[in-house]
């Protein structure tokens, strides 16, 4: 088995992968919950980490007796975890995007960057954070095309914490119901799925803008 393969089939059955690191380390579960969520937005190269659904299962296991996850525990350091992360994110992105990526475009296109995050910047950022892969690149475009800081964070906390809210407290109040812990990997499956549909929305919404 290769590693994606490897990544694949843990993802799959997160639940039970969870449930057993949570029977070997007890609380400090919350440790790799954090490292993973901090490392999935905080670094461009890792946007293959497991994201909505590692919330879900882990909402699921906070919701089980005798459970060593307190649900508002977990809530606020995975919502902090996001927000952090997508910071170093933009900051990397800012710091380092601009001078990387110089060589390989032209100034003008970090300049029209610039003017879309200006434009389109909030709402970009608010729905990239519910979609898998793209809301690791986002906070990095954004601070290449130096998107005014103030507005990315405010935007940006927003985001981290109604997404944090959503699939953990989604997997606290719904991960126990017998279809979804008898189906865990089709309900993963729909998540990712469902987690496209703002993002198409709007990029349909901005198409027909530009063809106006």
């Amino acid at each position: 088995m290769n590693v994606f393969q490897w990544l694949i089939e843990f993802v799959l059955h997160l639940d039970k992968n969870l449930a057993l690191l949570m029977s070997q380390i007890g609380a400090w579960t919350y440790a790799p919950l954090f490292l993973i969520i901090f490392m999935e937005t905080g670094f461009v190269v890792t946007p293959f980490l497991p994201g909505d659904s590692l919330l879900f299962a882990a909402g699921s296991l906070a919701a089980m007796d005798n459970s060593p996850l307190n649900i508002f525990v977990l809530y606020l350091l995975m919502a902090s975890a996001a927000i952090i992360g997508d910071n170093v994110n933009y900051w990397i992105g800012h710091t380092i995007g601009p001078r990387v990526f110089v060589r390989f475009l032209k100034k003008e296109y970090i300049d029209r960057t610039h003017v879309f995050f200006e434009k389109h910047g909030s709402m970009t950022i608010f729905l990239a954070r519910f979609v898998p892969i793209i809301r690791t690149f986002t906070p990095f475009v954004a601070g290449m095309g130096a998107m005014t800081y103030g507005r990315f964070l405010l935007i940006d906390v927003i985001g981290g914490f109604v997404w944090a809210a959503i699939f953990t407290f989604g997997g606290y109040f719904f991960g126990s119901l017998p279809f979804v812990k008898d189906h865990f990997s089709i309900v993963v499956i729909a998540i990712i799925l469902v987690s496209l549909v703002p993002a198409m929305i709007q990029a349909i919404k901005i198409r027909r803008e530009r063809a106006v």
